[in-house]
């Protein structure tokens, strides 16, 4: 079958049709805090450190006043412990600057200490419905692979992405591609046989229907 974007997405949505954040948010600030922690980590993991994570600290104001030290234990199992003072210092910054409201746009939350464009797009996207397609390692590997884009980076592959998909289905898309790379397409030995793109995918075409997967470092994708 020849390569249709349209055809692309349609499959992908009837795929995933309830697909949404697979991390546990319920507001801005947890949606931050969540999405900061998840940089390198599984959403699964995450999961497990913010019920008393939030217990403990409910609010902007009361993680702006904790000590990295007695952040840092409660998630450091989800990564370095740069990220428990990157947490607290985003949050005394959101409460000198913002008022103790997160901020909805992209320059006031790149601003922030560990808050690239990848979390800042997935925060405007959750947090305030914000259209945005936020490139993760999954969303990378598997846009490039299908032929959504054809990049070598992840801003090139945002901008792809942005012209490839209509806006009003960028969210869903991000989620719908997250989905697929987490269950189908993974980044070593992908189940191409069971795949519903495999017709579709150029590089299942270009490889004879199975992608070989190269031994290359892996792609870093920041936060």
């Amino acid at each position: 079958m020849r390569f249709s974007r349209k055809a692309v997405l349609e499959t992908l949505e009837a795929l995933y049709p309830d697909a949404r954040p697979e991390l546990n948010f319920r507001n801005p600030y947890e949606t931050l805090v969540a999405v900061m922690l998840s940089a390198q980590c599984t959403d699964k993991q995450v999961n497990k450190v913010t019920p008393a994570l939030f217990e403990r600290y409910p609010t902007v104001e009361s993680m702006a006043a904790a000590s990295v030290e007695d952040v840092y234990p409660m998630v450091k199992s989800c990564g370095f412990k740069t990220k428990a003072s990157n947490i607290v210092e985003s949050c005394r910054l959101i409460m000198q600057l913002h008022g103790g409201e997160v901020p909805g746009d992209m320059k006031a939350l790149t601003a922030l200490p560990g808050v690239g464009q990848k979390t800042a797009n997935v925060v405007l996207a959750n947090a305030f419905g914000v259209p945005t397609i936020a490139v993760d390692t999954h969303v990378f590997r598997v846009s490039n692979r299908i032929g959504l884009a054809q990049a070598k980076n992840v801003e090139e592959t945002e901008r792809q992405l942005q012209k490839a998909i209509p806006q009003k289905d960028w969210v869903a898309a991000h989620h719908w591609l997250i989905f697929h790379g987490r269950r189908v397409c993974h980044a070593r030995n992908p189940a191409c046989e069971a795949c519903a793109l495999n017709n579709l995918c150029k590089a299942a075409k270009a490889a004879g229907g199975k992608v070989v997967t190269p031994t290359k470092k892996k792609t870093d994708i920041q936060a």
